[in-house]
């Protein structure tokens, strides 16, 4: 079992910290990326969401190796220093570092943008891809720390209105039912030991 001396509070945003776990049989496996390739493979998903077309294919890889230092890590640096880091120190993010931060971020919806998306209905073409919702979760961690990143990007937006279509509207709010609330969280339902480890993680940043 993972860590049952976490609270469940905390187990709910533990997704953004630590990679997920899949036990197949006695078949482990970690990262979120091999994980999702794993399962599109062994059950033979609708072929749309990891195409086995070889250049489309090869966009969704693209994008899924670019993600990780990028959407992944400046999305997450700037909600786990935004909200965590306040409630572990109790003390706000300076503006300046917040501001850094966010910059960082714009930069590589930028380019997110410009590579990625260019003027097609997905990243891999006309139809939703794995790469799609990978991104897609990756850019609703900022929206809810309370930075609005689709706000006065009107394509960016356009395409995460067709992901949630894809998705299904229901689906994709479930998905992000409990990233939405995480405001309500406080520091007292954090397991001490974790608290000092991101503490010590959050301030090297």
């Amino acid at each position: 079992s993972s860590g049952e001396h976490r609270t469940e509070e905390f187990q709910k945003v533990n997704v953004l910290m630590k990679v997920p776990a899949l036990r197949d049989g006695s078949f482990t496996l970690a990262e979120s990326v091999a994980i999702l390739l794993y399962l599109a493979r062994k059950y033979k998903t609708p072929d749309h969401w990891y195409p086995s077309d070889l250049q489309k294919r090869a966009r969704v890889d693209e994008y899924l190796s670019w993600q990780h230092v990028n959407t992944r890590g400046k999305g997450s640096k700037l909600f786990l220093s935004k909200v965590l880091l306040p409630l572990i120190t109790g003390q706000p993010l300076p503006p300046e570092k917040l501001e850094g931060m966010t910059e960082e971020l714009n930069v590589v919806l930028k380019q997110f943008e410009e590579k990625f998306l260019q003027d097609k209905p997905f990243i891999a073409g006309s139809e939703v891809s794995l790469a799609d919702v990978v991104a897609v979760v990756e850019l609703m961690q900022p929206v809810c720390a309370g930075y609005d990143l689709f706000a006065g990007r009107p394509a960016l937006a356009a395409w995460r209105r067709r992901v949630e279509d894809a998705v299904g509207k229901q689906l994709f709010q479930e998905a992000h039912e409990e990233i939405m609330n995480i405001n309500s969280l406080t520091a007292d339902k954090i397991a001490p030991d974790l608290v000092e480890q991101f503490k010590n993680q959050l301030l090297k940043q």
